[in-house]
């Protein structure tokens, strides 16, 4: 059976070559691959979960008091059934939210990158949630490390491209499925990631899909392995040499679809002043350059979030 590979992100200090050419590959095959070795306590891991399990069971009316309302959900809660996966006549049946980049507020980008809110009703939200997001943060900067080298750049190349990037960090909650009349068993629609890659530290409960050559193979992970794809501005950036992968997250036919899922993926993305063009290095005969027009990642932000109806 095909599956996504599994990498240990430590054979890049030990037999960096090899390694370097195995993750393109699974790169260039699927958009997904699954990385261990990385270190990341599971200590850090299950207390951020903890927190952000406290914080999704609290009454609806005070979750909404950290809802911003026409701020596209950039920090802070989104209730159930906003978000939208673009050409989906559904909305997904999740609510979540998002912790960002801290940085002065007097920074050039602080106008598109606003502060970050913390939930008082739950006080270790903050320091598992931000600890969480600098170790992901961290653990995807190794691996452009390697994207870089495998596409011909050198190693740090993306180091001042994401140093002050507008990532993200989104704990969901996806409730039982159940009754939701009229509605797919689709928890999240099938979609594309919009940033340049995407970390998914564990998940509750089965239901993750790509779409591999017209099937849909679901993503499994064992011992500390974390999940890392390709999002839509990276597969811009490599001239499609690393593509953005199809995935959706669906009701698992069996008893976890009477359960909660709670997962945590973080979202890389650029300095919101990168420009997105396809590198010369990622141009050839066989792959003709595919965007003639330049764009932001802010602005291309801000294009793909109205059309998944965050704004």
């Amino acid at each position: 059976m095909r599956q996504v590979p599994t990498l240990d992100i430590r054979r890049y200090d030990t037999d960096r070559a090899a390694f370097v050419a195995e993750l393109g590959a699974a790169y260039r095959r699927f958009g997904f691959c699954c990385i261990r070795g990385h270190g990341i306590p599971r200590e850090l891991i299950d207390s951020a979960y903890d927190a952000f399990v406290q914080f999704f069971a609290l009454p609806t009316e005070v979750k909404l008091k950290y809802h911003v309302a026409g701020s596209g959900g950039a920090r802070g809660y989104t209730p159930f059934k906003v978000e939208t996966a673009k050409d989906s006549q559904y909305p997904d049946l999740k609510e979540f939210w998002h912790i960002g980049r801290e940085i002065p507020r007097d920074s050039r980008f602080a106008d598109v990158m606003p502060a970050n809110l913390w939930p008082a009703e739950v006080p270790d939200f903050r320091l598992g949630g931000y600890a969480l997001y600098e170790a992901l943060d961290q653990l995807g900067t190794r691996v452009l490390r390697a994207l870089a080298l495998h596409i011909g750049q050198p190693e740090s190349f993306f180091e001042d491209k994401t140093d002050l990037g507008n990532s993200i960090l989104r704990p969901i909650h996806y409730p039982p499925i159940g009754d939701e009349a009229g509605m797919p068993n689709v928890r999240a629609g099938a979609h594309e990631d919009i940033n340049f890659i995407t970390l998914l530290v564990g998940a509750s409960a089965e239901g993750l899909e790509v779409l591999s050559d017209g099937q849909w193979l679901p993503i499994t992970t064992e011992g500390d392995a974390i999940v890392v794809n390709i999002g839509d501005m990276l597969q811009r950036l490599s001239n499609h040499v690393y593509p953005s992968t199809t995935h959706r997250v669906v009701n698992p036919p069996n008893a976890s679809a009477r359960k909660p899922r709670y997962s945590v993926p973080f979202f890389l993305h650029p300095n919101p002043d990168v420009v997105l063009d396809p590198l010369d290095s990622c141009i050839t005969p066989d792959n003709p350059r595919r965007y003639d027009t330049s764009i932001t990642a802010h602005d291309y932000l801000m294009q793909r979030l109205r059309e998944i109806k965050l704004i």
